[in-house]
């Protein structure tokens, strides 16, 4: 069985000898996609392994390669769906369940992803870039030990991958083995000298040790390399206050508050250091804002940003075009109500427009353009739920009405199912109708 690999970041693209002659027509949409997506048209890609897909169903590394197109496209829960098939068919594929793992965490689905990642390692225990993923998933499920682990194994495996230090030096500051952390760290600066987080880890660290003055001169170069770290400034802020450099403190601290203004530990070293500087009325400020900062952080519920709101859902529908073609006008007249139905609305009259269309669905109860159509207009009137309705309709009627499964994934996205909308959304997509991955990158991911 032959295999041909191409890295994507960490993603990868296989290529399995599919069954011969009868399968000709397959062969060639697979290894048009293999092409493509070599080329990085993964749009192309994605249609060339559906249409192999379509052809040999059984074929696992179709459906793989078709899952690493979506990934490309970030839409990572249709890739997820394609990698569960690739390994339905060829449970042995180390690379599906890391291409997996990868997705899943993607999704913030840490415990999934490190199943799969331990299973790719089984299959493959000589990959590092698997070890590192996994303590990734670890470190984000607090497993620091575990992760410290993987991470050694990773350098073991390849020393030369500086990110995998960072990550290291990072896993032992959560494990408050600081001293530890500062070789990592430094071995990441001799390798990649203008990256700035290692100059910034390696600054903490040295708070952490008493290093002040050392910790400055780390946290100088970080804020160099990236002015915009709000983090850098603080701890440089408090390295200073802890050499007793109030008056040097406070425009650090100062800068910290602007990029981060709800930097509670900001307020509390500005307000210590303006006391020290004789300025109680200024430090009492702070202190007070310290105080209501921190107290709200403790009482608040965590926010989720980034919905599809009314404004943005409404945006995105109406862009959406109408299937609303000439064609044969059938005895029952339905064609004639519809694109009736289709021009009221555009002259603004939904009403009217809502009463030809539910005539077109009457006289003709499998016309999915006249759900579809309807659905739009009560979408656009705040009948969300009978939208969805419509639209499942024009679905069930039409299983590849690709702009349908677009509205509806907004629809649903907006109304706080994320997860289904994002599915109809790669459907959309995997369907062909293009601007379903641009809604994917903007609210999935």
């Amino acid at each position: 069985m032959k295999r041909q690999l191409l890295p994507l970041a960490i993603l990868f693209f296989s290529s399995f000898t599919l069954p011969t002659i009868a399968q000709q027509t397959a062969v060639d949409f697979f290894e048009s996609g293999i092409t493509k997506s070599k080329a990085g048209d993964f749009m192309g890609a994605l249609q060339a392994f559906s249409m192999a897909i379509t052809m040999n169903p059984d074929n696992a590394a179709s459906y793989y390669n078709r899952g690493v197109a979506k990934a490309s496209l970030k839409d990572h829960r249709g890739a997820i769906l394609d990698y569960d098939r690739a390994i339905d068919l060829n449970g042995k594929d180390a690379l599906a369940y890391l291409s997996r793992g990868i997705s899943k965490s993607k999704q913030e689905d840490h415990r999934g992803a490190l199943l799969d990642f331990s299973r790719s390692i089984e299959l493959n225990p000589d990959d590092p870039q698997t070890y590192y993923n996994r303590g990734t998933s670890r470190s984000r499920l607090e497993q620091y030990r575990g992760a410290l682990a993987d991470f050694t194994k990773s350098i073991e495996l390849d020393p030369a991958n500086a990110q995998t230090y960072y990550s290291r030096g990072i896993t032992k500051q959560k494990l408050e083995d600081f001293s530890g952390s500062l070789p990592d760290f430094t071995k990441m600066i001799e390798m990649m000298p203008k990256r700035p987080q290692a100059f910034a880890g390696r600054g903490m660290s040295k708070v952490e040790l008493n290093d002040f003055t050392g910790a400055i001169a780390d946290l100088n170069k970080a804020i160099e390399l990236s002015p915009e770290d709000s983090e850098s400034f603080f701890y440089r802020a408090f390295a200073k206050s802890k050499l007793e450099d109030y008056k040097g403190a406070i425009p650090d601290y100062d800068k910290a508050l602007t990029l981060k203004p709800d930097n509670y530990r900001a307020f509390y070293g500005r307000g210590f250091c303006r006391s020290k500087l004789n300025d109680q009325r200024g430090s009492v400020q702070d202190l007070n804002q310290a105080i209501e900062i921190n107290n709200a952080n403790a009482d608040s519920k965590v926010v989720y940003t980034g919905r599809i709101n009314r404004a943005t859902l409404d945006k995105l529908r109406d862009q959406v075009q109408e299937r609303n073609k000439i064609i044969e006008l059938g005895d029952e007249r339905a064609e004639a109500y519809f694109s009736r139905g289709v021009s009221k609305n555009k002259q603004g009259d939904q009403k009217g427009a809502i009463i030809d269309l539910n005539k077109a669905i009457e006289l003709s109860p499998t016309y999915a353009e006249a759900y579809f159509s309807r659905g739009l207009i009560k979408s656009n009137q705040g009948d969300q739920k009978g939208a969805i309705m419509d639209c499942n309709s024009a679905i069930k009627l039409n299983p590849r009405y690709a702009e349908v499964y677009y509205v509806r994934g907004l629809i649903k996205h907006s109304l706080g199912d994320e997860n289904g909308g994002c599915l109809d959304l790669s459907k959309s997509g995997e369907l062909g109708y293009n601007p379903a991955y641009k809604a994917i990158s903007d609210y999935c991911n």
